[in-house]
C-alpha cells in the first residue's frame, strides 16, 4: 500500500508543473499535427515524397520545445523584449544578404540543408515585443500608439520587401488584435485602416469614397484629442492614398492586377492567375457532404492543384473527406480559438493576456486567409494553414506560440481555470 502511494506521488510530481496547463489547447494542436501529416500524405502519396513524414518530425520538435517554454516563467521576456526584437530584425536583414530566393522571392536561409524563414518566427517575437510595450499602459495614448507603429514598422518593411505579401498581413493582425486587447482607442484602429480603405472604395465608386472620407472625419473629430487638427489629418491622408492608390493601380502590369483581383473573376485567365482557384474550388464542390474517401480525391491524387501540401491543403480536404471533414477542421480551430480567449481572460497580469490575444489574432487570421482564397473569397496570398500546411518554419513558430500561452495557463490561479 505504501508503494502504490509513494508511485501516486511520484507521478503527481512529475505532472504538477502542467496541472493549470490547458489540456484542450495542446490535444487539438497535437490532433491537426497529426491529421496535415495524414492529408500532405495523401496530396504525395503518387510523388513517392516524404514530407508528410517531415511534418510530423518537425511537430515533434515544435512540441517538445512548447513543453520547454511552458515550464518557464514567461515574465522574463518582458526584460529580453529588445534583444529578441534586434534578433527579428537582424535575422531579416541577414535574409537579404545571405537569403536563398525560391518561387520569386528572397525568404529563406540556409543552415545546413535546413531552409530557416525569419518572418515566420519574427510573428512570435513581435507578439512578445508589442505585449511587453503594452502590459503597463491602461489607457495607451495617441502618442505610445505611434512609437509602436514604428518599431513595428521596421519588421514589417524587411518582410514586405522579400517580398512577402502574406506574412506582412500577419503583422498587421497582430497588431490589430494586441492594440485592441491593449485598450487602444477603437476608432484610432479604424483610421489606421482608413487608408486601405480609401484606396478600395475611390477604385470602386467615388461617391463611396467620400462618404468614408466623412466618416473618417467624423470619427477623428470624436476620438482623437485634438479635433481640428486629427479631422484635417484624416481627412487629407484619407484622400492622397485615394488618388496614390489610383496612381499605383495604373502603374502594375495586367497580370499583376490580375494576381490582385483574379479571385474575383478566376474565369478570366484560367491557365494563369485563376488556375488554382478555379482547380480547388473544383476539388472543394467535388468533395460534397462525405468526401470521395481519403487517399481517393481525383484532383488531389492526380496533381491537378500545384502546391496542394502548403497554401491549398484545405481543398484536399474538402474532396477527400467532403463538408463533414471540413466542419471538423473548422470545428478544433474553434476549440483552439476558445481556449486562447478563455486564457486571455484568466490571465494572472496584462503581459500574460495579451501574448494570448496575439497568437490567438496570428492564427485565426491565417485560418480565415487561407480558406478564404481556397473557396475563392480572397486572393492567394500564401499564407498557410497553421498547423496543417507542410513548412516546417511555420509549423515550429505556431508551436512556440502554443508554448507562450501555455506557460500562460500554467500560471493561472486554479480557482481562476475554467471561468
Amino acid at each position: 500500500m505504501l508503494q502504490r502511494i509513494q508511485v501516486r506521488n511520484r507521478w503527481k510530481s512529475i505532472f504538477k508543473p502542467w496541472e493549470e496547463a490547458d489540456p484542450w489547447l495542446f490535444a487539438a494542436c497535437i490532433a491537426l499535427t497529426i491529421f496535415g501529416g495524414v492529408m500532405i500524405r495523401s496530396v504525395e502519396i503518387n510523388q513517392g515524397l516524404i514530407d508528410w513524414w517531415r511534418h510530423w518530425v518537425t511537430g515533434a520538435v515544435g512540441l517538445f520545445l512548447a513543453i520547454i517554454i511552458s515550464r518557464c516563467r514567461y515574465q522574463t521576456l518582458i526584460e529580453w523584449k529588445w534583444p529578441i526584437y534586434i534578433l527579428i530584425n537582424l535575422s531579416l536583414i541577414a535574409v537579404r544578404f545571405i537569403g536563398t530566393t525560391g518561387l520569386g522571392a528572397q525568404r529563406w536561409i540556409n543552415i545546413g540543408g535546413f531552409y530557416l524563414q525569419p518572418s515566420e518566427f519574427a510573428k512570435v517575437g513581435m507578439i512578445v515585443t508589442l505585449a511587453a510595450l503594452l502590459h503597463d499602459k491602461t489607457v495607451p495614448t495617441v502618442g505610445n500608439m505611434l512609437r509602436m507603429l514604428a518599431i513595428m514598422a521596421v519588421p514589417w518593411g524587411l518582410i514586405f520587401a522579400e517580398p512577402n505579401l502574406g506574412t506582412s498581413l500577419v503583422f498587421g493582425a497582430i497588431t490589430m488584435g494586441m492594440f485592441y486587447w491593449g485598450n487602444v482607442n477603437p476608432g484610432w484602429l479604424i483610421l489606421l485602416f482608413s487608408p486601405l480603405i480609401s484606396v478600395l472604395f475611390n477604385n470602386l465608386s467615388t461617391p463611396i469614397w467620400i462618404a468614408w472620407i466623412v466618416i473618417a472625419g467624423i470619427i477623428a473629430w470624436r476620438t482623437l484629442p485634438w479635433p481640428w487638427l486629427g479631422t484635417f489629418g484624416a481627412v487629407l491622408v484619407n484622400v492622397v492614398s485615394g488618388h496614390l492608390g489610383q496612381v499605383f493601380w495604373n502603374v502594375l502590369k495586367d497580370y499583376q492586377k490580375m494576381r490582385l483581383t483574379g479571385f474575383l473573376n478566376p474565369e478570366k485567365d484560367p491557365l494563369g492567375s485563376g488556375y488554382h482557384l478555379i482547380q480547388s474550388r473544383i476539388a472543394i464542390g467535388a468533395g460534397e457532404l462525405k468526401g470521395r474517401g481519403l487517399f481517393h480525391g481525383t484532383q488531389t491524387q492526380l496533381n491537378f492543384i500545384p502546391e496542394q501540401h502548403t497554401d491549398f491543403i484545405f481543398s484536399a480536404i474538402g474532396e477527400e473527406l467532403g463538408f463533414i471533414g471540413c466542419i471538423c477542421v473548422l470545428l478544433v480551430f474553434w476549440i483552439i480559438c476558445f481556449r486562447l480567449v478563455t486564457i486571455a481572460q484568466t490571465a494572472n497580469d496584462n503581459f500574460g493576456s495579451l501574448l494570448a490575444i496575439g497568437v490567438l489574432s496570428m492564427l485565426i487570421f491565417q485560418v480565415f486567409v487561407n480558406i478564404g482564397m481556397n473557396i475563392g473569397l480572397a486572393p492567394v496570398t500564401g499564407i498557410p494553414l497553421p498547423f496543417l500546411s507542410y513548412g516546417n518554419a511555420s509549423l515550429l513558430s505556431n508551436f512556440l506560440g502554443l508554448g507562450l500561452v501555455e506557460a500562460v495557463a500554467s500560471q493561472r490561479q486554479r480557482k481562476k481555470r475554467w471561468n
